[in-house]
């Protein structure tokens, strides 16, 4: 007995001891090691030896275990443990038995196996009779001989199609479902609503306002559902916040159309107005600068559209009038659902109140500062207006030179007086490639076909110093030119221009070689800009040697003419568009004074006049007019070169006649014309116009535009006359129609026109294609 308990008592201490030594090197870290070194540190305990039996690694130098207190001696434990004798438990003699053994008994338990006692090992594999549930097969023997064989290659491989049964009657797949939408409660628009909300949910809704189909009802009831979240958000947006809105699919009625109904009513519920309006910003100059730019009102509806539109007309207002940082907040509405008000609160930063300072420019640069200071229509001290910022920008664009460019104000801290601070305009530039390659072609009844093409370095004397190389070729005109242009040449939009050119022409009414060198100075209006004042200065030297029809011998005759002169323009322009007028007027002036340069000075003066007027009966409609009165003074027709006469006719002066034929004309001798030929087609006599020294044109037009396409009527009258004056005698009238197609950058025009008591010679009608209107 006492040799029973002392076995167990020995066990358990044994136990007891292993625990502890693993317990002591766990807690041997690298953090008590440390400590143990410690100066104010007790000395390490001296590390517990395991009992004789346990290989335990010991710890390694320096790591000492930690002292493990005694919870309970051995004499305690001793008196704790019961007294057994071996008749009462048998197994406390046997061998204990492997962690093995008893993990495989534990999991046999677990799955409710029995050992199979008694019964025949199967397979004569003695492995397989310890009532293990799992097995390891890789040394069984394999009974079925089909585990044995090799499997077939995918290329043998046979795959069935496996059919399945289908109910009968259902060959065809299933059919839509048609419906229609039936909206109802949705006729909630006053005068103060700006929105025709059953519009708005037609172009936006899924299902639509008409009849449709459906693949299927899942198909249907989801666009139900998002339509009624759609017209939620509608409501929502014209100040009814507290409506709801429900669906229903209705089935297809008997003997009806076959049509489901798709069902959405609303209930509006109260709509909501401005209880009231609070703006919380700082003192402005002028006072009440936000709050006069905020056009809401207390007690009218809070319409969505009407909100966001007064809070952008503050935000433009602001740098408009000298706050260039101020920033709008984020809008707070309360609602009240009892009383179906809110209360609007805007929040708005100002920033300070700022003036114009300097300009600083960086980037890839196409010029500096100060080219840009010369764009510029403010000067420094002004008050900020985003306006004048926004219109530098646009000068910038408008040289062509840049790839892009950004014009921002940047704030200084400088005082500027009166409360206010400097800001530095920053424009950061991004120079694009300078040369440009163009090229055109085409053919103009009276001229032939024509190609045209030119190459431009855009900056090559910056800044703005364009070298422009250009020729023409074509069954009437071909010639060459170079020329020098500096844009914004020492004041915004004014052009100087040097320009050399030789040019070979063959017309109806003259042949002529000609070559000129030109200067100019203009101040025109652009495609970005249109000016109402325009005026033009220059000067040209030329030299053409002429072919001509000498009335005294009645027979063509050649002369060289060398001439000088000034050119002087002016125009006003107060009409609404520059390609595409509807309303107001237009004037322009010219005067040529120039003369023979050869034996002597011979003066003369070449002037014309053109107006034109708009005028917009509804806004589809438009009555356009035009006149032109030109006149030669102090020269005799027969001394003036043929190249600086008047000529009419064409598309520009009046349509339906061809190019230059107006006027006074003789008939010649047509040198293609072979009278021996019977196959001649040729007129045995060509028209040759000998030009005047005066003309008078006018045109009417009337204009209709539907979308971007319109149709045009018109009438065009006038002459040429060989005085000086014009006696309005012999008028020439030409009347068509024509169609527009109108474009982000002015209308396309076709026209198609024709003669009235058309003459011999005269073609019976023409084209003319263009871009803009006629005038």
């Amino acid at each position: 007995m006492a040799d029973t308990n002392s076995r167990a008592a020995q066990q358990v201490r044994t136990l007891a001891a292993c625990v502890a030594v693993v317990l002591a090197a766990g807690m041997a870290s690298p953090v008590l090691a440390q400590s143990a070194g410690n100066d104010d540190s007790e000395p390490a305990p001296a590390a517990v030896a395991p009992p004789p039996g346990l290989d335990v690694p010991q710890p390694p130098p320096g790591f000492p275990l930690p002292e493990i207190e005694i919870v309970i001696d051995d004499e305690e434990f001793d008196e704790q443990v019961p007294e057994l004798a071996p008749e009462d438990d048998p197994e406390l003699d046997l061998p204990l038995e492997s962690i093995a053994e008893f993990e495989r008994r534990l999991a046999a338990e677990e799955a409710g196996a029995e050992p199979l006692e008694g019964q025949e090992a199967p397979l004569g594999d003695p492995a397989l009779a310890d009532g293990d549930v799992v097995e390891e097969i890789g040394d069984a023997p394999i009974r079925d001989a089909e585990l044995l064989a090799p499997l077939p290659p995918l290329e043998e491989f046979e795959l069935e199609t496996v059919e399945f049964t289908e109910p009968e009657g259902d060959d065809e797949a299933p059919a839509e479902v048609p419906y229609r939408v039936e909206l109802t409660g949705l006729d909630l628009a006053d005068s103060q609503t700006p929105t025709d909300m059953r519009d708005l949910f037609s172009d936006l809704s899924a299902l639509g306002l008409g009849t449709d189909t459906a693949a299927n009802i899942s198909q249907l009831r989801a666009r139900l559902t998002d339509d009624s979240v759609l017209l939620q958000r509608i409501v929502a947006s014209e100040g009814w916040y507290s409506a709801t809105v429900t669906t229903e699919i209705q089935p297809a009625a008997e003997g009806g159309d076959g049509r489901v109904a798709a069902r959405i009513a609303v209930d509006p519920g109260p709509r909501y107005s401005f209880s009231a309006i609070d703006v919380r910003s700082g003192p402005t100059v002028p006072a009440g600068l936000v709050r006069d730019n905020l056009a809401l009102q207390v007690g009218e509806p809070i319409v969505a559209t009407r909100v966001q539109g007064a809070e952008a007309q503050v935000a433009v207002a602001l740098p408009e009038n000298g706050y260039p940082f101020a920033e709008v907040g984020r809008r707070d509405i309360l609602l009240d659902p009892e009383s179906g008000e809110g209360a609007y609160t805007l929040p708005v930063a100002l920033g300070p109140r700022a003036r114009f300072g300097g300009i600083r420019t960086d980037g890839t640069l196409a010029f500096d500062a100060e080219h840009v200071a010369l764009l510029a229509r403010f000067e420094r001290g002004e008050i900020y207006d985003s306006r004048a910022v926004d219109d530098l920008r646009q000068a910038l664009v408008a040289t062509g030179l840049f790839n892009s460019v950004a014009v921002v104000p940047e704030r200084t801290g400088e005082d500027a007086g009166e409360g206010t601070e400097f800001a530095t305009i920053v424009v950061t530039q991004e120079a694009g490639p300078p040369r440009t390659l163009a090229a055109s072609a085409g053919f103009g009844t009276g001229q032939g076909f024509r190609v045209e093409g030119s190459w431009t370095h855009r900056n090559l004397f910056p800044p703005e110093g364009a070298l422009i190389a250009q020729a023409v070729a074509g069954t009437q005109e071909q010639g060459a030119g170079v020329t020098f242009r500096r844009s914004n040449a020492g004041r915004r939009d004014l052009t100087f221009s040097v320009g050399a050119e030789v040019l070979h022409s063959d017309y109806d009414a003259y042949e002529a070689y000609t070559g000129r060198i030109s200067v100019l100075y203009s101040y025109d209006s652009t495609p970005i800009w249109q000016k109402p004042f325009t005026y033009a200065v220059g000067a040209q030297i030329l030299g053409t040697n002429e072919q001509l029809f000498d009335i005294a011998r009645g027979a063509l005759d050649r002369r060289t003419y060398v001439i000088g002169g000034l050119t002087g323009q002016v125009g006003i322009d107060r009409s609404d568009d520059l390609l595409n007028p509807t309303e107001g007027f237009r004037l322009t002036a010219l005067v040529e004074p120039e003369g023979s340069l050869q034996g002597g000075f011979s003066p003369y003066v070449r002037a014309r006049l053109d107006g034109s007027a708009y005028f917009s009966p509804t806004d589809s409609l438009v009555l356009a007019g035009r006149a032109r009165v030109g006149t030669i003074q102090g020269i005799d027709r027969e001394d003036l070169a043929p190249s600086r006469r008047f000529y009419g006719g064409g598309g520009g002066s009046v349509r339906g006649f061809g190019y230059q034929q107006l006027g006074p004309r003789v008939l010649l001798p047509n040198p293609a014309f072979d009278p021996a030929d019977p196959d001649e087609e040729d007129n045995p006599f060509v028209v040759r116009p000998l030009g005047g020294r005066s003309l008078v044109e006018g045109s009417v037009e009337l204009r209709y535009r539907f979308g971007n396409f319109g149709a045009v009527a018109f009438a065009d009258v006038g002459q040429v006359y060989a005085a000086t004056t014009p006696d309005f005698s012999d008028l020439r009238i030409g009347i068509g129609v024509g169609g527009r197609y109108y474009t982000n950058f002015g209308p396309v025009r076709v026209d198609v026109a024709m003669p009235l008591d058309r003459r011999t010679g005269e073609s019976s009608f023409a084209v003319y294609v263009g871009i803009g209107q006629a005038f």
